[in-house]
């Protein structure tokens, strides 16, 4: 079953543009970037994202946001808890981060 996880990231106020433009760009080339152990092929199905543009005013603070979409659980979890390029990025983006915010829903 598909599994789709919803990323949501605010940024420190003294997070750099050029830092932010920078995590952004990294996080949506993960979709290349991120390959399976064995295969070494690119695992994730899509990934799209980008900064909010909401009227409503009900962001929180959050100011990107992201989907990955997983063909299965099994591949969600691979990119979770053992994906060395999804680690990497992790800790470059840990530092800049107020706040991140993780759902993870199947369809």
């Amino acid at each position: 079953m598909p599994v789709n996880h919803l990323v949501l990231f605010q940024f420190k106020g003294e997070a750099s543009t050029e830092s932010v433009d920078k995590i952004y760009a990294d996080m949506l080339s993960l979709k290349d970037a991120c390959l399976r152990d064995g295969t070494q092929k690119p695992y994730i199905k899509s990934l799209t994202g980008g900064k909010d543009n909401s009227p409503e005013g009900l962001q929180d603070g959050l100011q990107y946001a992201f989907v990955v979409e997983f063909e299965n659980e099994d591949d969600r979890n691979y990119y979770v808890h053992e994906d060395k390029a999804h680690k990497a990025f992790v800790a470059n983006l840990m530092p800049l981060l107020v706040k991140a915010v993780v759902v993870d829903y199947s369809f």
